[in-house]
């Protein structure tokens, strides 16, 4: 394969991820009010129910369920289970809220070299699981190279450095 092997297809950034819903409205709901997405204009092209959502810099296209019926229901918290994870300022926070919500939640914590990350697992309407984190307290250490940065720092550094552009530092 010929190209740019650190970024081969010249991706930019993550632009969505789409979830089967039971229930467009109800999964609407808990993306808007528990995680804070903002509803968005979708094009009126599609034959099919859904709902498109943004914020953090990521979208969330929600895609009503043909067979609503026959979807798995999830009630065990897996902390290994497919999951979009989601960085806070404030686990505490984030713990109270999920609690005055009554939202059933799993909470983990990693240690690496002195340094720990506390997690939160819990499920949106459908069993798709969501983590929150304070996952930037861990450097991003690639396996080849002498880059350490977070997580919240790192996308755009090396983006830049893939394209031969100065480096901005915080």
């Amino acid at each position: 394969m010929k190209g740019n092997t650190a970024n081969p297809l010249h991706l930019t950034s993550l632009n969505h991820i789409s979830l089967i819903c039971k229930s467009v409205e109800k999964s609407m709901d808990f993306y808007t009010s528990v995680l804070g997405f903002v509803p968005v204009r979708r094009p009126g092209s599609f034959n099919f129910d859904g709902a498109w959502l943004f914020s953090y810099g990521i979208g969330i296209h929600l895609l009503q369920a043909e067979n609503p019926d026959d979807m798995p229901e999830k009630t065990v918290i897996n902390p290994k289970d497919n999951h979009i994870s989601f960085q806070c300022d404030s686990m505490a926070a984030v713990e109270k809220m999920l609690a005055e919500m009554e939202i059933k939640y799993a909470r983990q914590r990693v240690e690496e070299g002195g340094i720990y990350v506390d997690q939160l697992f819990f499920h949106d309407p459908d069993g798709f699981m969501i983590e929150i984190c304070n996952c930037d307290n861990l450097p991003v250490i690639p396996l080849a190279g002498e880059m350490i940065r977070s997580c919240s720092r790192v996308n755009l550094q090396m983006m830049q450095a893939q394209q031969h552009l100065p480096v901005v530092r915080p």
